[in-house]
């Protein structure tokens, strides 16, 4: 399955981000659409799986007089998109920074939040920032969770975004990525291709104008190492404790791993 907006060359990051600023708009939609709104109970469950890794995950941000503050619980939710996953995590009180490499998801993201203005907590939680993950504005070890939600795939260089979310997570710090698997059962993973190489593009023909918008995923997925091999390229960039959840029969995974420390 081919895409114009699959590159696996040098024009990778900028046809992702031409992919992504065409669809902001219909994002959630789809995502409601193509997975028959599955894909809110695996962020769920993304979120309940860093809540069990995170000691202080909950810990107050401030304290009385004559008390000492409890340190802030930091999460980067890195390939943030529409701010699904970062608005889960904000809405525990953790201190949430979204980050995305196209600007009008970050737009749709931050409309979202400007809806729950009868949730003052939520506004001032979550702070959202343009940049490329493979190239993060924040100094080492600083979050104490990194989180993905179907955006390693994306990335041009898998390794280096693995390398600098290590670089910028605590000692002990989680990384949760979810994604589009690989079944083992050959007669699953027939269906499931099948259902990306021709409903997908139907989706994306009459809500996009354009079927290579959502044909893109099968493309995207060629290369992808999908959850056993992400399992051993987070291992070999230095993770430890990696494994993987997986969902319907393997066709979509939670990876996760910790910063050795």
């Amino acid at each position: 399955m081919q895409s114009k907006f699959y590159q696996p060359d040098g024009r990778r990051a900028e046809k992702v981000h031409e992919l992504f600023a065409t669809i902001a708009r219909r994002y959630d939609l789809l995502n409601d659409i193509m997975s028959g709104g599955l894909h809110r109970r695996w962020k769920r469950r993304l979120v309940e799986l860093a809540r069990g890794y995170g000691t202080g995950f909950n810990a107050p941000t401030t304290a009385g007089r004559g008390t000492k503050a409890a340190p802030t619980f930091r999460v980067l939710d890195l390939c943030c998109g529409t701010g699904d996953i970062a608005l889960l995590f904000a809405r525990t009180g953790t201190c949430v920074t979204g980050v995305d490499f196209t600007m009008e998801m970050l737009q749709v993201a931050n409309a979202r939040v400007v809806q729950h203005s009868n949730i003052p907590a939520l506004q001032h939680s979550i702070s959202w920032v343009q940049a490329d993950a493979l190239r993060l504005p924040f100094p080492d070890n600083l979050f104490d969770v990194v989180s993905v939600g179907y955006g390693l795939r994306n990335l041009a260089d898998i390794g280096q975004g693995l390398r600098e979310i290590l670089r910028v997570l605590r000692p002990g710090g989680r990384v949760l990525s979810l994604d589009f698997g690989r079944p083992e059962s050959t007669g699953l993973r027939w269906v499931y291709f099948s259902y990306l190489r021709t409903v997908l593009p139907l989706l994306g023909r009459i809500f996009c104008g354009d079927p290579d918008t959502h044909g893109y995923i099968l493309a995207s997925l060629q290369d992808y190492p999908a959850q056993r091999g992400l399992k051993s390229l987070m291992e070999g960039c230095g993770c430890c404790d990696c494994g993987f959840e997986e969902s319907v029969g393997g066709t979509m995974a939670i990876n996760f791993g910790r910063k050795p420390g």
